[in-house]
């Protein structure tokens, strides 16, 4: 160790699982335990079986139980090799809460930050989140964001409010709404898109998706907001929850998305450019769900400063 290094040692314990802790991945479990400890390193003491559970062996895999007595060993973490010290991004996303009770939190996730670290990421939404409030026994993402797409990220503060959360996901009845501006003129009035999609890795690690008959199905709803010369500003419902599906069913109706550098138009995206975009004009604007406990929530992210600007442009230009 360095000396003067900004260090600390945690000691060995042993956690005893609860209900609202029960049903999650204990690799999941070690990383929102272990604050400031490299993922890398949380799947290498897990392959070690230096993590027990019921002083056995485990798999990432495994799930945890009620009652589930979970060891973990002596680790010493150098606070200087934390993503978070210094960066600025801890804060900035404490300033975007837009809804936040004892059970949920919504962010108004900027454009440009991931949901979470990952793939050459080594900060994301939660783990900035998790820096800012180092007291926190349980932060979670209900659902993910693409980083080029801003608004409304759910985090989850229990256990129990993330089942319930994922379970009305899975039953489609959190209504979630974006806005987005779309490549030439939309004819005629709302829409919905039922186009399977399937995921490829490219080299690199990139993923993209396209579409394909033997993919898993997605339905979008799209509905036109308002028209310009060569673009259009639409609302879409995602009905599914695929990567990239607002994306790419866009994109495979003949309106791509402006700014997308995946799926666009690289003329358009050109042109846009010419009128200020600098970034996917995606926004995730509202969300409509039920709280744990059955009150209804309706949250709104307003459109941000940088694309209610291009939108301006548009409207005082004689052609795109």
């Amino acid at each position: 160790m360095v000396e003067g290094a900004a260090t600390e040692r945690a000691r060995a314990r042993v956690v005893e699982i609860d209900a609202d802790e029960a049903g999650q991945r204990i690799d999941n479990f070690l990383i929102a335990k272990l604050k400031g400890v490299p993922r890398s390193r949380v799947y290498r003491i897990l392959r070690r079986g230096e993590v027990r559970v019921n002083r056995g062996r485990v798999a990432a895999s495994y799930k945890l139980q009620a009652g589930d007595a979970v060891r973990i060993p002596p680790l010493r973490v150098d606070e200087r090799a934390s993503p978070a010290t210094g960066s600025s991004l801890p804060a900035r996303l404490e300033r975007s809460i837009i809804y936040e009770d004892e059970t949920l939190l919504v962010l108004d996730k900027p454009s440009g930050v991931a949901a979470h670290g990952g793939s050459g990421i080594a900060l994301g939404a939660i783990e900035a989140l998790r820096a800012a409030r180092p007291g926190a026994p349980f932060l979670e993402l209900v659902h993910r964001l693409d980083r080029e797409t801003s608004g409304c990220l759910m985090v989850a503060k229990k256990r129990s409010a993330l089942r319930e959360l994922h379970a009305q996901l899975r039953a489609h009845a959190i209504d979630k709404r974006y806005l987005l501006l779309v490549h030439a003129v939309w004819r005629g009035g709302g829409r919905r898109v039922d186009l399977a999609l399937a995921r490829d890795q490219l080299r690199g690690g990139e993923r993209l998706v396209r579409v394909a008959p033997d993919g898993q199905p997605a339905s979008t709803s799209f509905t036109p907001l308002e028209r310009f010369a060569n673009a259009s500003l639409l609302r879409a419902r995602p009905l599914s929850g695929r990567t990239h599906q607002i994306r790419v069913h866009a994109a495979a109706l003949g309106h791509a998305i402006a700014g997308d550098e995946k799926y666009g138009d690289a003329e358009f995206n050109r042109a846009l450019r010419a009128h200020g975009l600098r970034r996917l004009f995606l926004h995730a604007a509202e969300l409509r769900l039920q709280l744990p406990g059955g009150a209804p929530l309706r949250v709104e992210a307003p459109l941000p400063t940088e694309l209610v600007q291009v939108l301006d442009e548009l409207r005082g230009a004689v052609a795109v």
